[in-house]
């Protein structure tokens, strides 16, 4: 369902991470959100936030004209939680819907000025999720370009593909997760190829950013509908991996 403008409210959420969020944007402009890093569950505590955002801007799910999601990676019964939601709400009221990435989510956040800028967030497992991304077109635009795929493997490797892939390339390392790289960042030496590397922290809620990015692929006319939004894990699930012994 394409649109000639950009859709007036949007409803975004990010359900990667134990924080998690929700935020509600009118055009380009968000004008609220809501986030608590907490030990409960968003089984237990989602719909209870995005209700709660909703009432706060006395709107209602029926006004929302474009609904956002972070689709991916992250925790996987996160995601799950994050993605069912939205597919049902967009199939209820019969609107549209975009997956936006987190990593990207976590690059559009960046202040930098490096033309390549790699964000990265913790995975667990003593792994980090993170992707490669080149500025293109306005730079006012913040337009970001996807180059490979997305990968998740521990802290140390990621810094030595980094520096494979990109050599004596400038970079910024984009992350809300600084504690997930600290030990490897440590012990990454003096060598020379890494002072071409820089690190930049950023806010870990997302919600806000993936409805902007959403509404202006919204307003090209890229969007999804409940049957074709996916979620994206990047690796198996825990279930999985037991179960073929890896």
């Amino acid at each position: 369902m394409p649109y000639n403008s950009t859709p007036l409210i949007t409803l975004a959420v990010d359900t990667t991470s134990p924080g998690g969020s929700a935020a509600v944007l009118r055009a380009e402009r968000c004008i609220g959100s809501v986030s608590a890093w907490t030990e409960e569950t968003h089984c237990s505590r989602f719909f209870r936030q995005v209700e709660f955002l909703l009432a706060e801007l006395a709107l209602s799910l029926d006004q929302v004209e474009l609904f956002a999601v972070a689709n991916g990676p992250g925790s996987f019964t996160g995601l799950r939680v994050g993605i069912a939601a939205i597919k049902a709400w967009a199939e209820v009221y019969g609107k549209p819907v975009v997956g936006v990435s987190a990593l990207e989510a976590i690059a559009a956040e960046s202040h930098a000025a490096s033309a390549v800028l790699v964000p990265v967030f913790d995975a667990r497992r003593g792994e980090v999720y993170f992707g490669f991304y080149r500025r293109t077109g306005n730079p006012a635009a913040a337009e970001l370009a996807l180059e490979g795929q997305y990968s998740a493997m521990p802290p140390s490797d990621f810094l030595q593909e980094v520096r494979t892939r990109l050599g004596d390339t400038p970079c910024t390392i984009v992350t809300p997760t600084p504690e997930a790289l600290s030990v490897a960042l440590a012990h990454k030496g003096g060598q020379q190829s890494w002072e071409k590397m820089a690190l930049e922290v950023v806010p870990n809620i997302l919600a806000p950013v993936v409805g902007l990015l959403a509404a202006r692929r919204a307003r090209d006319g890229v969007t999804n509908n409940s049957l074709t939004l996916e979620a994206n894990y990047v690796r198996r699930t825990d279930a999985e991996m037991k179960w073929k012994g890896i």
